[in-house]
């Protein structure tokens, strides 16, 4: 059974950075496309950033581009997600999921980290 377990979040002030980062045991780290996801009070969850498991380009939402970065390290079957100049509007909780590449049905999610951008 994987399990997926999300750390770095916290309070930081707008302009700041942050390192989120998602390590998974109990699966094949390598043939999941990795993601992260992310819930404001109020709000359905979004997608934020994605990296495939092997070769292609790492996928980004418009809105953190230029900002966000997102890269995994399959020897340490964790993925990160640096953020920088960050904005309030940032503010949620941002929840790790793994996405088996080949079946659909198999996938995992995280318990989620807090991420709060305020003065």
């Amino acid at each position: 059974q994987g399990r997926l377990v999300e750390s770095g979040g916290g309070l930081v002030q707008p302009g700041g950075s942050l390192t989120l980062s998602c390590a998974a045991s109990g699966l094949t780290f390598s043939k999941f496309v990795m993601m992260w996801y992310r819930q404001a009070a109020g709000k359905e969850r979004e997608f934020v950033a994605g990296i495939p498991d092997v070769g292609g380009s790492p996928q980004l939402v418009d809105s953190v581009k230029g900002r966000f970065t997102i890269s995994r390290d399959n020897a340490k079957n964790t993925v990160y997600l640096e953020m920088d100049n960050l904005k309030p509007e940032d503010t949620a909780i941002y929840y790790c999921h793994a996405q088996h590449r080949g079946t659909l049905t198999i996938h995992y999610w995280g318990q989620g980290t807090q991420v709060t951008v305020s003065l």
